[in-house]
């Protein structure tokens, strides 16, 4: 009797390795000896943290190594093509047909001065798959299916008329249009927020479970990974350290990297972290705020006509964290930048230690400027690349403290040790640091002025989990050495409750919910924060399933 055939792969990696290579044509190895399968209809993660080989892995299944790399081993069959033996005309021709990809960034990835429905037909269209009619029609439909708004008209939009979370499906729809074999997709959901992963992801989920399609899902979050994936390879450092079924990875690692990684990931903290004593004054009376904001109003355009805050008022305590939490629009950053003197004010006022602040920067005095920082979400966009470490940390402390160089120089020392980087980092320029490092510098950068706020806006969404749960670690220790407060903006509100001491929920730019942690998170709940809470994805595979 015949044994049945085994169901062919869509995708067959074997022994793949990458490796950047220098002007000398040397080697080092960055990925190695990683071979995996996909069934049909199946999803395969790939998590680790940054610069563990998700994305070069996920690139190379395209035939395709980033600048200064090379594929230098391996097999990448998709079917019975060998991806890697294929000429670049060849490889251009699978691409977007056979294999799609959905990038991180999808406003990155979107052309502004195209209309939605060019873009997302434009594969379709120029590989005479389908003409143009028909694309638009598949297009309509397939939007329908990511449940967009408007499906019909929708397309006729452009990219910046539409969310985030719009946009990161219509990314997916473009992926889509030509039913290729195999789906990539890369940290789709990381920069978005909560209530919007949950519908970005069911709608992924929805797609590749009505097309039968394969994927490659590349993540940093396992929690977010258990919703979508069969299989998991766990990777650090280019190297496989653990693989199996979704279910034993979550409920059984072996790996104590991978239980590391399953620490880190975004889920809701069993208790509450304990409430810490009310400051008092040196007779014990109830210390006064910090920062106080009081009924601010404020918006942009002409005369604050498009408005982002409505009556907006909290406060800030010396040595303390107020955390600032709600979905993307809904005033956080536009707080932030109203407190930092950023963005002027309609109406309303922001005092610090009791003295009125003017709304505008450049008329607030240097101790003024001093005392409040800020720490922005993409440290890549916020440190010059063509500045070295040094320099960038040494400026603060030149327009602060009038500091002679070698004064400088040894502060930045200083710094660097601060934020648990070498000192030598002084002579290396922002490419040359990791994500994480970034960030740290960030950090540095804005404690150079020996601020008494500084003002977190998402510094820790763009990080993986590992990384991120280090540098909200580096906060809370160096809230204890300077006694330094925070005003600490994010989307995710299991960070927020683990940082902050009180908080305020907004939400279209009023604040629904405010007190204490306790106080917020105790039932009974504001629904909009009941929202926020039940969009942190469980560690459970079962979880997106069972949301109501």
């Amino acid at each position: 009797m015949r044994e049945p055939n085994p169901i062919t792969p869509v995708l067959e990696v074997k022994g793949l390795c990458v490796s950047a290579q220098n002007r000398k044509k040397q080697l080092t190895p960055i990925v190695s000896d990683i071979s995996f399968s996909i069934a049909p209809g199946k999803v395969t993660a790939l998590i680790g943290e940054s610069g563990s080989g998700k994305t070069t892995i996920s690139l190379a299944c395209l035939g395709f190594a980033r600048a200064g790399c090379v594929i230098n081993a391996g097999e990448v069959k998709l079917g019975d093509v060998d991806v890697l033996r294929l000429s670049n005309a060849q490889r251009r021709a699978i691409r977007g047909k056979d294999i799609a990809y959905i990038a991180q960034s999808a406003a990155a990835a979107f052309n502004s001065a195209l209309t939605l429905n060019r873009q997302v037909t434009e594969t379709a269209v120029i590989n005479g798959i389908l003409s143009q009619e028909e694309a638009t029609a598949k297009a309509i439909s397939l939007y329908r299916e990511l449940d967009l708004p408007e499906p019909e008209t929708i397309g006729d939009r452009y990219p910046h008329q539409v969310s985030g979370g719009q946009l990161q499906r219509l990314m997916a729809a473009m992926a889509m249009i030509c039913d290729p074999r195999l789906l990539i997709l890369d940290e789709p959901t990381t920069a978005l927020d909560v209530t919007t992963q949950i519908e970005v992801l069911r709608s992924f989920k929805k797609l590749i479970r009505n097309k039968s399609t394969s994927a490659i899902y590349v993540s940093h979050d396992l929690a977010v990974v258990a919703q979508i994936a069969d299989e998991v390879m766990v990777l650090k450092d280019g190297v496989e350290v653990e693989r199996g079924s979704i279910d034993n990875i979550i409920n059984a690692p072996q790996h104590e990297y991978t239980i590391e990684l399953i620490n880190a990931a975004h889920i809701m903290p069993e208790q509450l972290p304990a409430a810490r004593t009310p400051l008092l004054n040196a007779d014990s009376s109830i210390a006064l705020p910090l920062l106080r904001v009081e009924t601010v109003t404020a918006g942009y355009g002409r005369s604050h006509k498009y408005l982002a805050l409505h009556d907006v008022s909290l406060e800030a305590y010396s040595t303390r964290t107020i955390g600032v939490i709600g979905e993307s629009g809904s005033g956080k950053t536009t707080l932030g930048r109203v407190i930092s003197g950023l963005m002027n004010v309609k109406s309303g006022s922001v005092s610090l230690e009791g003295q009125p602040l003017d709304d505008a920067i450049d008329l607030r005095d240097r101790d003024q400027l001093k005392a409040i920082q800020f720490a922005f979400q993409m440290a890549d966009v916020a440190l010059n690349p063509r500045h070295r470490i040094g320099k960038i940390l040494g400026r603060p402390l030149a327009f602060y403290f009038d500091l002679s160089q070698q004064a400088i120089d040894n502060r930045v020392a200083e710094l660097l040790e601060l934020v648990e980087l070498p000192t030598e980092y002084a002579l290396r320029f922002p490419r040359e640091l990791s994500g994480g490092e970034k960030q740290r510098v960030n950090l540095a950068r804005a404690l150079a002025a020996e601020p008494k706020l500084i003002i977190c806006d998402e510094i820790t969404s763009a990080l993986d989990t590992v990384v991120a749960k280090s540098i909200l670690a580096l906060l809370v220790e160096l809230q204890e050495r300077l006694g330094v407060s925070y005003v600490f903006i994010s989307h995710d509100i299991s960070t927020i409750i683990q940082m902050a001491d009180t908080i305020a929920v907004m939400r279209e730019g009023q604040v629904v919910a405010y007190g204490t942690t306790a106080e917020v998170m105790t039932p009974p709940h504001h629904p909009y924060t009941q929202l926020l809470l039940d969009s942190v994805p469980a560690m459970r595979t079962d979880w997106l399933d069972n949301l109501a």
